[in-house]
């Protein structure tokens, strides 16, 4: 849940942000370049993201650790994946990343069905481009927030196999996601401490298909939604 309610925000508002200086402010080719760079993360594999992310995350040998200690940023090499502290929102922040692209690909869709008319009628008017974005951008992209919120929040509860390469959940289950601890509950005992408990991570499974469905439920009815505020935009 923590996956959820901690990443949706940040990753929706901040798709927002950077979708909105690629339609309106950074165009051309340029616009082009960044979009193909914040989309390429997505087309990845998510195991893939993470083994990488493990090396250049280590202690030991890992980039970022030589970067910090070499430039006296950091006395000593710091336990990205292995400290308690951290370790949550390290993950939270590289499944961000990997999927940042998917959720500004969503915005910029959106941007793109408000009307150019409503821009130049207030121009015209001498709204200034803040005016704009509050009263004509915002407004518009409003029944847009909840499908895009629904469709961040359903790829948030899928994080096993980026959970799984990285940290396996730990460390101290700190890591743990409702899919991870379904597979070692049933499929990695150790990692539980006991034998395997099919029963109980068929519960758990029950669980997490519950709140998959909720979201479904609530995608189908913002997207009905949308459907109608488009018609009668079209009216």
């Amino acid at each position: 849940m923590l996956f959820v309610l901690v990443g949706v925000p940040v990753r929706v508002i901040l798709a927002l942000i950077v979708a909105i200086l690629l339609n309106n402010v950074i165009r051309g080719r340029t616009s082009v370049v960044f979009r193909t760079v914040f989309f390429m993360p997505v087309m990845a594999a998510a195991s893939v993201i993470g083994v990488v992310l493990t090396f250049v995350l280590s202690p030991n040998s890992g980039p970022v650790n030589t970067l910090l200690t070499t430039t006296g940023l950091a006395g000593q090499p710091i336990e990205f994946l292995s400290d308690p502290s951290i370790a949550f929102w390290v993950t939270l922040g590289a499944h961000t990343w990997k999927n940042f692209g998917m959720t500004l690909i969503y915005w910029m869709a959106a941007l793109q069905t408000v009307p150019e008319e409503y821009y130049e009628a207030a121009k015209v008017d001498g709204a200034t481009s803040l005016r704009q974005l509050l009263h004509i951008t915002m407004p518009l992209l409003l029944p847009f927030t909840i499908v895009i919120l629904v469709l961040t929040a359903n790829e948030n509860l899928h994080a096993f196999a980026l959970i799984q390469a990285m940290t396996g959940g730990g460390p101290y289950y700190t890591t743990q996601v409702m899919e991870v601890f379904i597979y070692q509950t049933a499929f990695a005992p150790s990692a539980q401490g006991g034998i395997p408990r099919l029963g109980y991570a068929s519960a758990a499974g029950c669980f997490f298909g519950l709140a998959t469905l909720i979201l479904a439920v609530l995608q189908a009815w913002a997207a009905r939604g949308l459907s109608r505020r488009k018609s009668q935009m079209g009216a």
